[in-house]
């Protein structure tokens, strides 16, 4: 599959995939920052990436992170649209600083990772569903 992106800097490296094995390609940080204790900062990634049709793209930290940096994504997962391509939409890293000390951020530092992940969109249909009753949010359906 063949990927349009646009790098901000050119300095820095086109996302590549570290191992033959890795199905994530690394995210660079594009500028030296400083995350304050409990903040979110946003951390540009240097690449607008036009995502294929039938595919979204999936932006989380390299498992390193959390240890190495004290950082993790605020709400999990990133999810980058197929139409968040613009001149403007640089894909940046939502961190939270979970430690009590400024954590900083170089330029070029590999901080999260991203994958395409294939989609289907869904048709509606409102109705009725008539099944049994699991017991709601969390069960596992059985009861003591």
């Amino acid at each position: 599959m063949m990927v349009r992106i646009h790098r901000i800097d050119p300095t820095l490296p086109l996302p590549a995939y570290h191992t033959p094995g890795s199905v994530a390609f690394d995210l660079y940080s594009r500028i030296d920052t400083t995350v304050a204790p409990k903040a979110i900062e946003r951390i540009p990634t240097n690449i607008i990436v036009e995502t294929p049709e039938k595919y979204m793209l999936v932006v989380v930290p390299r498992s390193s992170t959390p240890k190495r940096k004290g950082l993790s994504i605020p709400q999990g997962i990133g999810v980058v649209d197929q139409d968040y391509c613009g001149p403007n939409d640089e894909i940046l890293l939502q961190f939270y600083n979970f430690t009590d000390h400024p954590v900083t951020i170089e330029k070029g530092e590999r901080l999260g990772q991203a994958v395409f992940v294939r989609i289907d969109k869904a048709e509606f249909s409102e109705e009725e569903i008539d099944a049994a009753d699991r017991g709601g949010y969390g069960s596992t359906g059985t009861t003591v």
